[in-house]
């Protein structure tokens, strides 16, 4: 009698996990195309995780509030504020995003390292080779697969965030340090997000976020679309 020689099991297919970042400047509308993705990515079945920078940990939460938000912060010097930034996402990468990508999950994340180059780069005016080798520190092989950069002129970036306030209690929003930097500290940052943009032609994918909620977020379903 022949013996049937047994085979290993083929393991079940898991699939890849894959990193999602918005970038742009204020007022662009990110967290509610984040919340959008999300929504059409779960009702596919992907499993997704919403992070945001600063924050998305117990820890970089408190350092988020440090940086935006704390009267701490008001005397804040441009390096203190790149190796904050950097803390908060070198905690991030590890305790969070790079598990969840090992899950086969879809990592969506409300700005990365990007912003670093941007504001803290061109923004502060912060030697960019000292930026990226912080960065690089922070963040080792962990890179985004697709970002996407919701861009809008400043004098819309601008009107967006005095209508922000204005709808908020009482007519004043939350401290922010960050959009109390004067006209010519976005208009680095604006700058900065197209030398990014030209530098990462591969990975960056520039959307027209002046447009209707609805059509934003088609074109934010088509790059991603494709990645997947």
């Amino acid at each position: 009698m022949r013996r049937r020689m047994s085979l290993p099991s083929t393991p079940p297919v898991r699939p890849h996990g894959c990193f999602i970042t918005f970038e742009g400047t204020e007022g662009g509308g990110k967290s509610t195309q984040i919340r959008l993705l999300a929504e059409r990515l779960q009702r596919l079945g992907r499993a997704v995780l919403q992070v945001r920078e600063p924050g998305g940990t117990p820890l970089g939460e408190e350092i988020r509030h440090t940086l935006k938000h704390s009267p701490a912060g008001q005397s804040m010097t441009p390096e203190a504020e790149l190796l904050l930034m950097n803390a908060s996402r070198a905690q991030l990468v590890r305790e969070t995003i790079r598990p969840a990508l090992a899950r086969g999950e879809v990592v969506v994340c409300d700005r990365f390292f990007d912003s670093s180059l941007a504001y803290q780069g061109y923004g502060r005016g912060l030697p960019l080779e000292a930026v990226r080798g912080v960065i690089d520190f922070a963040v080792g092989e962990t890179r985004p697969n697709l970002t996407l950069l919701l861009w809008v002129p400043l004098e819309v970036s601008e009107a967006r965030r005095r209508s922000r306030e204005a709808s908020s209690p009482g007519g004043v929003g939350v401290r922010d340090r960050f959009e109390e930097s004067d006209r010519g500290f976005f208009q680095r940052v604006e700058q900065g997000y197209q030398a990014i943009e030209a530098a990462t032609p591969g990975r960056i994918r520039r959307i027209d976020a002046t447009q209707s909620i609805e059509q934003v977020q088609a074109d934010v379903w088509e790059a991603v679309s494709r990645l997947l």
